[in-house]
């Protein structure tokens, strides 16, 4: 008995340190990065004012989009996450109104479940526990290289510039539930175009402006991140509407990149109650017209809102009008870029895409596309530090693996 004991312990003890040694392994292998000399924050200026809403047509309307979904897809697990098949998950976001839906499941591109020509090719890219995840669309293939433990802003910058390479854009997945997703790491990073708005508990985004104030522009979506379709609290309650002639990739593209589009907050009407939750849906406050005109922004809205805000640098409130259906901001000289938060009494919100400042002569926008510096001195010590604790680590590996 006393031998029996002493051997389940041995095999225990190799088991357990197998696996510590593998997972140390794999973080140190995925580690390898450029270290980069980040640009110093520096606020959008120039002559003119970017306006995302150029393009607003007013009859054309605007579609109800939602563009983070999961499914069940064909795999050895039973349910990979979500226990319902693609046909499934549309249909229960087509009863909400729902007119654009895009599926982007874990590291593979999921086919559309009946329509061709509405294919589009997204993925949520990221193996990491710490959830330093993208969406990765207009790529025809999965990039499965993944740092395991992403605690340096030059290890997640190096991931962007590596998907950027075979993506058409590129979204930042739920930054506030990113571990080690830090202010300073959101005024360095660049190389993407959209960010994913509202925490689920606020309304304030702050991590957007973050970044905005360190001159790092990007459009704003609200998701769902759905991955039960069969909970009212799970599905209809971030979405988008945006100016979009179909749902056909080419028309998706670019109107996420030119910024026709505003995100929303939706509550989970009647808790339960499906009913009530479609009814209620499909009468939603919504943006009747916005834009600029010269300097001023102004919105309107087809219904009051508790209050209009406009926020800028630092997360500044530039002005906010209460209980009102419009607003009108004229954007001051110190005005780097103006975004709009609109809040509604039974708790709906809008966000609109910022407003920025820029040049027009010298570029179509105030996206900064200039690649990071690489500090080549600290990539190589980095790398060799690596490199040798990757060299130490196999043997010891091995000999925990031949020990008898």
């Amino acid at each position: 008995m006393k031998n029996f004991a002493k051997t389940s312990l041995k095999i225990l003890y190799k088991t357990l340190a197998c696996i510590i040694g593998v997972l140390i392994l794999a973080i140190l292998v995925t580690g390898f990065s450029p270290i980069y000399k980040f640009r110093a924050p520096a606020p959008f200026s120039g002559p003119d004012i970017f306006n995302p809403y150029a393009g607003l047509d007013t009859v054309q309307g605007w579609k109800r989009a939602v563009f983070h979904v999961h499914t069940r897809v064909k795999g050895p697990l039973p349910y990979n996450e979500c226990e319902f098949w693609p046909d499934e998950t549309y249909a229960a976001l087509e009863k909400l109104g729902y007119d654009i839906v895009t599926f982007s499941n874990h590291n593979e591109i999921t086919t559309h479940p009946f329509d061709t020509a509405l294919q589009v090719n997204v993925y949520e890219q990221g193996y990491s526990p710490f959830k330093f995840h993208k969406l990765v669309f207009g790529s025809d293939r999965v990039i499965h290289y993944d740092p395991m433990l992403p605690l340096l802003a030059s290890q997640k910058q190096f991931q962007l510039d590596y998907l950027g390479k075979s993506a058409d854009f590129i979204q930042i997945n739920h930054p506030y539930r990113t571990v080690g997703m830090s202010k300073s790491h959101m005024e360095a990073l660049s190389g993407y175009e959209i960010m994913e708005l509202d925490t689920g508990v606020s309304t304030e985004n702050e991590y957007w402006d973050w970044a905005l104030s360190a001159g790092h522009y990007s459009f704003g979506l609200a998701n769902d991140d759905l991955h039960y379709p069969d909970r009212s609290w799970c599905i209809g309650v971030r979405c988008n509407f945006v100016c979009c002639p179909s749902g056909r990739y080419e028309d998706i593209k670019n109107t996420l990149l030119g910024g026709c589009y505003y995100a929303m907050r939706v509550p989970d009407y009647g808790g339960g109650d499906w009913e009530e939750k479609y009814a209620r849906n499909r009468c939603l406050p919504s943006v009747k017209d916005i834009g600029l005109r010269d300097s001023t922004i102004f919105i309107r809205l087809s219904a009051p809102a508790e209050y209009i805000r406009v926020i800028g640098t630092d997360h500044a409130t530039l002005l906010e009008v209460r209980d009102s259906d419009c607003l009108e901001y004229a954007m001051q000289p110190g005005d780097a870029y103006a975004r709009l938060t609109a809040v509604f009494p039974d708790g709906e919100a809008i966000y609109s895409n910022p407003f920025a400042r820029y040049d027009a002569s010298v570029a179509d926008s105030p996206f900064d596309e200039t690649p990071q510096r690489i500090n080549w001195f600290l990539t190589i010590l980095y790398n060799l530090l690596l490199a040798a604790a990757v060299a130490a680590c196999v043997p010891a590996l091995l000999k925990i693996l031949t020990r008898k």
